[in-house]
């Protein structure tokens, strides 16, 4: 009955013979689909619920904070100031008081970064006890007699306390207010300290308090992941500024609430990265600074700041120093630093130097970037590319591409104007890096042939051999050889990749690239290895080329105006983080930087000798092992009765070498049918002038005749005109497909 249906409708055979899929599976997909496509990760669930929590923390915080300012039930009260800690700060640094404002000033606004030396002091009792000299040794006693020491190595950790002889303090400071009522701004940020030795960081949270009026800090450091009640700050104060301090604390929390409820709503919810490794300490430390007083009236003091933050194109003073010294100290630990030989800028400041960098070197991207594009328009030949190092290509984009991550990683730390400006330098290397890649493939796939040696044809066997009388039988019955056993046709795979990998030059190139990105994984990552591979890098420039052109014998090809260009452009961005002691990174000068800048100098200059004095000038007569090939070897000289003097066809053109030269006309006068050197020679050993003249004439005729003709290593003969051009386009012979020496 259907199919009586479905010939009425007209449909065709096999449209009648299939039947309605079901809407299950459908239905199943489809779910499945929304379902991943609405649904949330685990992840992100646990970053809201550690959201949630947090905001309920601050709010029963902000309550019992708000319960304990009107006198009414809480359960917080703020602890009394150590009176034992005074005295102790006063032996480190002097506490800063309040300033003439006709001639001195302060600091108002510390968003910013300071860099300081720290010594360190171990204040436990045993110690104390072996420290004899300290002349604050009693007052330290004192701060730390009340202290429990039990658990003392599990609070202290992993970390080198002992090597931390840095502090670097990043601040960012509320705005300060502007009523005469209350002088106190809210501060926060991070402080690291850095081991001498391996130069890995420790950092602290911090979370403080500035009084403005006479330059003091106050504040909390804790290991990251660690919480820090702000409720407690004014316990750090003196007590004459807690009555002050304690209600700038409130609108703080609130405003906190009110971030996390605003995240919170929108969805925007960080997971945090966690780690698996445990951390370094758990010490807290306690802050007290005292910021130097500069020889500023406060008023130019005030219109300097306000002119760093709104920059207006006023003339004002010039920024004098902003330096701090203080202490941070670890009751609980038993550890203090003391902080001296402080520096800091300001975050507009380091903004505007950030911008100057940026530009500077983006400039710097761009010269490298058009002397690359030229250089590699003179050598696109294969006759040119024969002559560059791939090395070197492979080098300098290597280090384009470790630029290129550490510009970018730069402007996404970085906010505002900073971040925008520094993805030119990172947008210009990444370019560069691409150029250069893809160069250096090309300059691998032809420069790649030159090291393969054909496979050794296998010995013969046995077989193989004038077989005997009673071995004739065998032969007969099986002519075909006898299959191998599975044992020695069979190969791991471990093999057959070592196998593939050196004989593929594909292979190769991917296994390379894959080592260097790995590499350059690690080396955004250590300190250590970038240091490591910034000498390696650098150091490698030009020294391939170098060697490259001294062991084959020919000129680089490299342009002068490259070589110069290139070199002092990648100098100008490895001396400015390796030599400059205010570079934007903060990275400590090297004293080894000036002799790699020296090395790579006098590559440089070698490398430009070699096309005046030869590949091999440095190197002693020994060594100078460079064999160039002659295309041009004496022949013999064909028949002179023949009506065409030709050597044979060109394997290119497919047409006759024809000899045109002076030894045909004077071929029939010459009783000897030699070699042409033979011929030059009898008329070069005849006596007289007409002797003379006729060696000096079929010499010169000998080499004219001889460069029309290049017999290659292969022995095919072709046209000089022929194999030029042919060489202009492949660096392989046209019939056997064999590597060909430059011409």
């Amino acid at each position: 009955m259907d199919t009586a249906r479905d010939e009425e409708a007209g449909l065709p055979e096999n449209a009648r013979t299939q039947q309605p899929r079901s809407s299950v599976p459908s239905f199943l997909f489809i779910s499945f689909l929304l379902f991943m496509l609405t649904s949330h990760n685990g992840d992100e669930f646990l970053a809201r619920h550690q959201y949630q929590d947090a905001l309920r923390s601050l709010s029963y915080q902000l309550s019992n904070y708000t319960a304990w300012m009107n006198g009414t039930a809480s359960n917080f009260s703020v602890p009394l100031r150590d009176v034992t800690l005074s005295p102790l700060l006063d032996a480190f640094y002097t506490q800063g008081g309040i300033v003439d404002p006709a001639n001195y000033a302060y600091y108002s606004n510390l968003t910013g970064f300071v860099h300081a030396k720290t010594r360190f002091h171990n204040i436990t009792p045993s110690a104390l006890a072996e420290s004899d000299t300290l002349t604050w040794r009693p007052l330290a006693e004192a701060f730390i007699a009340d202290t429990n020491m039990t658990g003392l190595e599990d609070r202290l950790g992993s970390w080198n306390w002992t090597a931390c002889n840095k502090l670097a303090f990043s601040v960012v400071a509320k705005n300060p207010p502007t009523t005469a009522a209350s002088q106190i701004a809210l501060v926060h940020g991070k402080i690291e300290l850095t081991d001498a030795w391996t130069l890995d960081d420790f950092r602290l949270e911090f979370e403080g308090v500035h009084f403005l009026a006479n330059g003091t800090i106050y504040g909390f450091a804790a290991p990251g992941g660690g919480h820090i009640d702000i409720r407690l700050l004014p316990s750090l104060v003196p007590e004459s500024a807690r009555n002050e301090t304690a209600p700038i604390i409130e609108p703080e929390l609130k405003a906190r609430i009110n971030k996390l409820k605003n995240l919170i709503d929108a969805g925007v919810v960080e997971q945090e990265s966690s780690s698996d490794e445990s951390p370094k300490s758990a010490c807290s430390f306690t802050f007290h600074g005292q910021i130097n007083p500069v020889a500023v009236p406060e008023q130019l003091m005030k219109e300097l700041e306000e002119e760093i933050q709104k920059p207006t194109g006023i003339s004002t003073v010039i920024p004098p120093k902003l330096s701090v010294n203080g202490v941070l100290v670890s009751k609980e630990c038993g550890l203090l630093y003391a902080i001296t030989d402080s520096e800091g800028l300001s975050s507009s400041a380091f903004f505007r130097k950030v911008i100057t960098y940026a530009g500077l070197s983006g400039l710097v991207y761009l010269a490298i970037l058009v002397l690359f594009a030229r250089q590699a328009e003179r050598s696109r030949t294969p006759s040119g590319i024969s002559r560059v190092s791939r090395w070197t290509f492979l080098a300098q984009s290597t280090m384009d591409s470790v630029s290129f991550a550490g510009h970018i990683t730069f402007a996404i730390l970085a906010e505002g104007r900073p971040s925008l400006t520094l993805i030119a330098p990172a947008f210009l290397a990444c370019a560069l890096f691409v150029q250069e890649a893809q160069f250096f493939t090309l300059v691998n796939s032809i420069q790649g042939p030159e090291n393969f040696s054909p496979p050794s044809q296998p010995a013969p066997t046995a077989l193989s051999t004038a077989p005997s009388v009673d071995a004739a039988p065998l032969l007969t019955a099986t002519p075909n050889p006898l299959p191998q056993s599975p044992a020695t046709t069979q190969s791991s795979f471990f093999a057959f990749f070592i196998h593939h990998a050196r004989t593929d030059p594909q292979a190769r190139l991917y296994i390379t690239l894959f080592i260097f990105l790995t590499l350059i994984v690690r080396v955004i990552l250590s300190p250590t290895l970038s240091m490591i591979f910034v000498a390696v890098t650098y150091s490698s420039i030009w020294l391939p080329q170098i060697i490259r052109t001294a062991r084959r014998g020919r000129p680089s090809g490299l342009a002068k105006e490259y070589i110069i260009g290139t070199t002092i452009c990648r100098l100008f961005n490895a001396l400015y983080f390796l030599a400059c002691p205010r570079n934007v990174l903060e990275v400590e000068p090297r004293s080894w930087s000036y002799i790699l800048a020296v090395f790579v100098v006098l590559q440089a200059l070698v490398l430009m000798l070699q096309d005046v004095f030869g590949p091999s000038f440095f190197l002693p007569h020994r060594f100078t092992v460079a064999q160039l090939y002659d295309y041009h070897p004496p022949m013999p000289l064909p028949d002179f009765e023949s009506p065409e003097q030709s050597l044979g066809d060109c394997a290119i053109c497919m047409e006759d070498i024809i000899i045109t030269s002076p030894l045909r006309r004077r071929s029939k006068s010459l009783d000897a049918r030699g070699d042409w050197e033979e011929k030059g020679s009898t008329a070069a050993g005849r006596k007289g002038k007409g002797g003379l003249l006729n060696a000096m004439h079929m010499g010169v005729g000998g080499v004219t005749a001889r460069k029309s003709y290049s017999l290659a290593p292969c022995h095919h003969l072709f046209h000089t005109d022929c194999l030029e051009k042919w060489l202009a386009i492949k660096n392989i012979c046209p019939q056997c497909r064999r590597p060909l020496p430059p011409l």
